[in-house]
C-alpha cells in the first residue's frame, strides 16, 4: 500500500485551491465541474479538497469542520521547503493565520505552523537532516 490522497473537507473547494496556489505556490491539477472536489499537484501524494456536502454524504453522523473549530484539528500536512521564513511570510500575507513562527528545532530542522482560512493546519519545514 501507499498513501495516495490527503482530502480535507472545506466550505469552498475553489477558494481552498486558490489559497494554496497563492500561499504555497502549489499548482492546481484538477477541479471537478461541480466545484465539489479538487486536487493540487504536490508530488506523489495528492492534496485534495472536497465540499462539506460530500463529507456529509460519506459520514451520515457528520464530521468536524476544521473551518469552524476554534482549535486546529489534531492533524496537519507538512510542506517541505529550503526557506521556511519566506514560505511562512508568503502564507501569512496570503491570509493564513500564524500558529507558530519559524524556529530551529533541536534536531536541526526549521519549522513553522500556519492555519489556512479553511482550517487546515500546515507545517512548513526544512527537510529532516537538512
Amino acid at each position: 500500500m501507499k498513501l495516495g490522497y490527503t482530502i480535507t473537507y472545506v466550505l469552498d473547494v475553489t477558494a481552498s485551491l486558490a489559497f494554496c496556489e497563492q500561499a504555497f505556490g502549489l499548482k492546481r491539477r484538477f477541479l471537478h465541474e461541480s466545484g465539489a472536489y479538487g486536487e493540487l499537484d504536490t508530488g506523489e501524494t495528492t492534496l485534495a479538497f472536497a465540499a462539506h456536502e460530500l463529507g456529509d454524504m460519506n459520514f451520515p453522523g457528520g464530521h468536524v469542520r476544521a473551518d469552524t473549530s476554534a482549535q486546529p484539528l489534531g492533524f496537519e500536512i507538512a510542506l517541505v521547503t529550503d526557506d521556511v521564513p519566506a514560505a511562512h511570510a508568503r502564507a501569512v500575507e496570503a491570509g493564513a493565520r500564524e500558529m507558530a513562527a519559524p524556529s530551529q528545532k533541536p534536531w536541526g530542522q526549521v519549522v513553522s505552523y500556519v492555519r489556512c482560512p479553511d482550517g487546515l493546519l500546515v507545517e512548513l519545514c526544512t527537510p529532516v537532516g537538512g
